[in-house]
């Protein structure tokens, strides 16, 4: 039976070091057994798969099942191949609450044992998050059985791994979550390979050294910028935006039907033409994987007033990793504020 990992509470970069006693453990024959110590892991997006290659460094083989901004991970279909991918797995990343939902039935249909890790779980504003407070010691993880029975109530109710109304979904762009979350991939691959447990959390410690580094130019913005109004097209950059302290004046009807692929409601539309016309809105943040008629139209009446508009994608712009990718979003952003 699948393990799924409940997400423990959250852990500080003081912390990682202690992860890996922390958790029940795994043993060879509850996941693919790791080849000369690499444990193979399959990540849902590449942006997981690139944070699992700073913690796992050469002790791990990374698969990434969505590599390209060709594909939508909302839309992705998934192959016998990919199947096959996840079967072999001896850990699992995905982001959870609906956003790759293609998992769910990859897990099920290639019967893998591996442990699931589930980002989504490892941030503050997740349903069920509310014991994640700073400074407090990891609790063990659930047993299988009790995590698959506890989901599968959730599932039925609509919560769980399926899309949670009003949550952002897109945690990979909230650093306190990444944090975490790469704390807790240390503390497995520890489990599942123990001769390489000290390994693991050095490289987490450091990945942890570099967030707090992002962490540090996003503050940098709140002190030169802090309340500046940013119009999102969709929800994707709203965790970095706001670590910034930035505003997002974006109407609510118009971010969520865009990520839903809906109309944006007229009333709604002419509100934030009105708002990017009153010379309020500061930057403009799009996502080019996703968009319509009234991205184009916000876009257009953003560019006619003069405000810089950038781009936030979903997937890792090739040749970066997770880290310099959010630098170089968070550089734009700082620019965008300046220009």
């Amino acid at each position: 039976m699948t393990r799924r990992l409940l997400a423990p509470v959250v852990l500080g970069a003081a912390s990682v070091l202690a992860l890996a006693g922390c958790a029940g453990t795994t043993t060879q024959t509850d996941a693919a057994a790791p080849a000369d110590g690499v444990v193979t892991v399959v990540a849902s997006t590449d942006v997981y798969g690139s944070i699992a290659e700073a913690v796992g460094g050469d002790l791990v083989d990374v698969q990434s099942i969505i590599t390209s901004s060709s594909q939508d991970p909302h839309e992705y279909e998934a192959s016998a191949q990919d199947q096959l991918t996840l079967k072999n797995a001896g850990l699992v990343i995905e982001n959870g609450a609906g956003y790759d939902s293609f998992m769910e039935s990859l897990i099920e249909a290639s019967g893998t044992t591996a442990p699931v890790i589930t980002a989504v779980e490892y941030n503050h504003d997740y349903p069920g998050a509310e014991g994640h407070d700073d400074g407090a010691g990891a609790e063990p993880s659930a047993s299988a059985d009790d995590h698959d029975h506890a989901e599968g109530e959730a599932h039925a109710e609509g919560d769980g791994h399926d899309h949670v109304e009003g949550f952002n979904e897109h945690v990979w762009y909230d650093p306190h979550t990444v944090e975490d979350l790469a704390a807790a991939i240390a503390q497995q691959l520890g489990e599942l390979a123990p001769d390489h447990v000290a390994d693991f959390n050095a490289n987490a410690e450091a990945f942890t050294q570099q967030i707090e580094g992002l962490e540090e130019s996003l503050g940098q913005i709140e002190t030169k910028d802090a309340a500046a109004k940013v119009f999102v097209t969709e929800p994707v950059p709203v965790y970095l935006i706001e670590a910034a302290g930035l505003d997002n004046a974006t109407p609510n009807e118009f971010s969520e039907a865009v990520e839903e692929g809906q109309d944006v409601p007229p009333a709604t539309l002419l509100e934030s033409l009105q708002l990017i016309e009153s010379g309020a809105v500061r930057v403009m943040i799009v996502n080019p994987q996703t968009g319509g008629a009234e991205t184009t139209q916000v876009e257009d009446a953003a560019k006619a007033k003069g405000i810089p508009v950038i781009e936030f994608t979903e997937t890792l712009p090739e040749g970066q990793t997770y880290i310099s990718w959010m630098q170089s979003n968070i550089t734009a952003l700082s620019d965008a504020l300046t220009a």
